[in-house]
């Protein structure tokens, strides 16, 4: 099934997909599990819409590429241009929140940053970005107080919340429109807390922002 942005009632956004702007080590807790250092700005990358498919279909993970790992995101979708932006400006831009997962080839992404290379193969292949239907920006309370949560095989394995990102989602938004436009129809992931680790096939998720939406998904 081919993605598109809907909310969770199964109306469309009426957007197209665009472009996937990531935040790297946005939680002090994550940044630390792999011994990466805490930036002191926002660290980007950018996933092609060509990476994003439906979380709540079944998804296919690369096979003789090494570990494939989950981090799990609350996701923004973007429903009017942002260039340059103030955080009021973005705030006003959030079209809907939902989930998403960045998926990481780590093996790929460790060679790469052993060479210092960028990291789009291990970051941005196909499938590499399921994505969740969204709820409407009124539905949430704060941004800044969202539960994360992760469920393989119904162990808990992510359990975080979005007070803890080191840049708050409305400042993250400002921070990238100061050097890529977000058109409508983009999505931002605002990163993952601690707890990434990997997948297989057959493996049974649950992916949820507390009280807002979950989805449940498998990998083929």
């Amino acid at each position: 099934m081919k993605y598109q942005h809907r909310f969770i009632d199964g109306t469309a956004a009426g957007l197209p997909l665009g472009k996937v702007v990531c935040v790297g080590r946005n939680y002090a807790d994550h940044a630390a599990e792999l011994n990466n250092p805490i930036p002191t700005v926002p660290m980007l990358f950018i996933k092609p819409a060509t990476s994003v498919v439906p979380m709540a279909e079944p998804f296919a993970i690369p096979v003789g590429q090494g570990r494939v790992h989950f981090e799990t995101e609350m996701s923004v979708l973007i429903g009017r241009r942002l260039s340059k932006a103030s955080e009021a400006e973005a705030a006003q831009a959030i079209a809907g929140i939902g989930l998403a997962l960045d998926l990481t080839l780590r093996d790929v992404q460790d060679e790469l940053k052993r060479q210092g290379h960028p990291w789009e193969k291990a970051k941005g292949f196909d499938g590499a970005c399921p994505l969740s239907d969204f709820v409407m920006p009124d539905r949430v309370s704060s941004l800044q107080d969202v539960q994360i949560r992760l469920r393989v095989n119904g162990e808990t394995r992510q359990d975080g919340n979005s007070r803890f990102m080191l840049n708050p989602v409305l400042a993250l938004l400002s921070y990238i429109s100061q050097y890529f436009t977000l058109e409508p129809g983009d999505v931002v992931l605002t990163g993952t807390p601690a707890g990434v680790g990997p997948i297989e096939s057959g493996d049974q998720l649950e992916v949820e922002l507390v009280g807002l939406l979950q989805v449940t998904s498998a990998v083929l």
